[in-house]
């Protein structure tokens, strides 16, 4: 999708989850340093996602405590005081519920997008009560996200966060690195060049992506065949986001030819330190 620059991506990030053509639904959708209003963890709240932006400034964040009318939730221990004052308004979110979920019907079924809803909810700076609603909903969300980044016991969730933005900056350098045609910008006119232009480079770069995973796991099999130990930890933090391979520059021929059977063979290290020493001599 080609969207425009501004604060506001993570409701770009949510439109383009909602239009998938298939695969699996991500479980936690990890931004930097996104749009993270309390609106936009209700959004992605209702509509199942698991929003995990990173904070750049989390000492100024607050915590927020739900409780019902008239029922006792028992204390917070050492907690008590970190929401002492912030207290979310669930008769809002009660009394909208119904309306809640026929926008989140709307956003599913792509009546209107979450940009301009976040727009309507907004009214000049005044919540509309859905707007309210939504924020009030939001705030349970994003203390739940919160208090799993600042846990200082366990730190898988804090863990996974970080796993999926290297993952994500990793394919946005090996994207640079293949878009290197004036400097990797869009100069098209139209929507529909621009979008051409980001759908060629994404079909490039799923190709390499691909290419690269079934050499490495031709390398990791024969290293086994040949009695190298390789632990599944080891492989599991291998990536196919690698380009000091690629050569991006030259001519390229997109006629059909005959399809190659099966893989290159693959280099013997020892073999081609062997040659680099000879050219040295030579």
């Amino acid at each position: 999708m080609v969207v425009p620059g501004t604060p506001r991506d993570s409701l770009h990030i949510l439109d383009a989850l909602l239009n998938l053509d298939g695969g699996v639904k991500p479980e936690m959708v990890a931004t930097d340093n996104a749009s993270y209003s309390d609106m936009v963890f209700g959004l992605f709240k209702i509509l199942g996602y698991n929003f995990s932006p990173r904070f750049k400034d989390l000492d100024d964040q607050r915590f927020w405590r739900a409780e019902m009318d008239g029922i006792e939730t028992g204390g917070y221990g050492p907690l008590t005081d970190l929401a002492r004052t912030n207290k979310v308004n669930l008769k809002k979110v009660t009394t909208q519920w119904e309306d809640m979920l026929k926008v989140a019907d709307s956003l599913v079924t792509n009546q209107v997008q979450a940009y301009d809803l976040l727009r309507m909810f907004g009214n000049h700076g005044r919540p509309t009560p859905l707007g309210q609603a939504f924020a009030e909903y939001g705030r349970i969300a994003k203390t739940l996200h919160l208090l799993q980044v600042v846990d200082p016991v366990d730190d898988t969730y804090r863990r996974q966060m970080g796993k999926q933005l290297s993952v994500q900056e990793s394919r946005h350098t090996l994207a640079r690195d293949i878009c290197h045609g004036k400097r990797g910008t869009i100069h098209q006119a139209y929507r529909d060049g621009m979008e051409d232009q980001p759908g060629s480079l994404g079909l490039v770069l799923n190709a390499v992506v691909l290419w690269t995973t079934k050499y490495i796991d031709a390398a990791v099999a024969q290293l086994r065949a040949e009695g190298h130990e390789i632990s599944d930890e080891d492989v599991a933090r291998l990536s196919p986001l690698k380009f000091k391979n690629l050569n991006v520059l030259g001519r390229y021929s997109f006629t059909p030819s005959t399809p190659r059977q099966g893989l290159r063979p693959l280099r013997d290290p020892d073999a081609a330190e062997l040659d680099e020493d000879d050219d040295a001599l030579d």
